[in-house]
């Protein structure tokens, strides 16, 4: 396209008498020629926002994953960045964030424990909308930043001097003690999409003893989570 463009400009440059007619002829079909082009590069730009989204998301589940595991050696049981204990959760279903499968006086019940996870996962499902293949499946779900949501998310990253857009619900902000900071030596990585941020939530585990199950965290682009989201259970 470029090679293109450079010759009819050397025509240009290089016609002598030309009428204006032919001249005006000529400057429609650059302008056709760029009008064409722009959509592509647009793509192009675009395709490449999405691929570095994608690769931060997977940098975030790694390290979570280092974590958890930094964590069981010491404490001899995981948990994600962030997690007061594994079967505490972070964000949670619209109306339950934050919820705790640790039990009641004391007393566990696995049932209990099982629902209130499964209860989370199907409002992060609602959200991601995994294996969406039509449109109007992605539209179900959060694909766009300023969508109302099923379940509470929090940013990886406190929001800094790049605060979350006010229409925005459904977020919470960073941990003030975030563990996040620290697995990225204080840097922080920031979407390429202008309202995009890193979100993630965790599943609580729950359970004791043979019966116990871990967590699972979610990590997600809020400038599309249904296209932009991994997850990693231990």
């Amino acid at each position: 396209m470029k090679h293109i463009l450079k010759t009819i400009a050397k025509t240009v440059k290089s016609v002598k008498g030309n009428s204006l007619a032919e001249f005006a002829t000529t400057t429609a079909l650059m302008a056709t020629l760029a009008a064409t082009a722009a959509p592509k590069l647009s793509e192009m730009s675009e395709g490449a926002k999405g691929e570095k989204s994608r690769n931060e998301i997977d940098k975030i589940v790694k390290q979570a994953g280092s974590f958890y595991q930094d964590i069981a050696d010491l404490e001899g049981r995981g948990r994600f960045p962030n997690q007061t204990k594994f079967n505490v959760a972070v964000g949670g279903p619209n109306g339950n964030p934050n919820y705790s499968n640790q039990g009641a006086n004391g007393t566990y019940d696995l049932a209990t424990d099982i629902a209130a996870s499964d209860a989370h996962t199907t409002a992060i499902v609602s959200d991601l909308r995994p294996g969406a293949e039509t449109q109007a499946d992605r539209t179900a779900g959060w694909d766009r930043f300023d969508e109302t949501h099923s379940n509470v998310w929090q940013l990886v990253f406190a929001a800094g001097d790049n605060a979350l857009p006010s229409s925005v619900s459904g977020v919470q902000d960073a941990s003030t003690d975030n563990e996040f900071d620290s697995l990225f030596g204080d840097e922080v990585l920031e979407s390429k999409f202008q309202d995009g941020r890193y979100v993630y939530t965790v599943v609580a585990g729950g359970g004791t003893g043979n019966d116990v199950y871990p967590p699972t965290i979610y990590v997600a682009d809020i400038e599309s989570a249904v296209d932009f989201h991994n997850l990693m259970m231990p």
